[in-house]
C-alpha cells in the first residue's frame, strides 16, 4: 500500500541548513543559486511539518506542491499528424 505523499518547496536563507531540513522529509533536490530545497512529506503530517519548517529561523518561506491534486489522464489527447509522418520515415 502506497503512501500518500505531497511535495513542499523550502525557501531558505544559506545553504548550510541543509541538514536541519533533511530531517523533516524526503529531499529531492536543492538549489544553490535560488536557495531552495524540495522535500517530499506523507499527507497526514503536511501542516504539522509545515508550521514546525515555518519556526526554524532560517526559513523565509514553505510553499505547498499542487501535483497530487492536478489530473493527469489525457484520454482525449489526438496525435500530432505531422509527427506520425515523421516517426513513419524514419526521422
Amino acid at each position: 500500500m502506497r503512501t500518500k505523499r505531497q511535495g513542499l518547496i523550502v525557501w531558505f536563507k544559506h545553504m548550510k541548513n541543509i541538514r536541519h531540513i533533511k530531517r523533516y522529509g524526503h529531499l529531492i533536490y536543492t538549489s544553490k543559486n535560488l536557495k531552495y530545497a524540495v522535500l517530499y512529506v506523507d499527507q497526514d503530517t503536511l501542516e504539522r511539518t509545515e508550521a514546525k519548517l515555518l519556526k526554524l529561523p532560517f526559513v523565509s518561506k514553505v510553499e505547498r506542491s499542487q501535483k497530487p491534486f492536478i489530473p493527469t489522464n489525457f484520454d482525449n489527447a489526438k496525435p500530432d499528424k505531422a509527427k506520425q509522418y515523421d516517426y513513419k520515415m524514419g526521422i
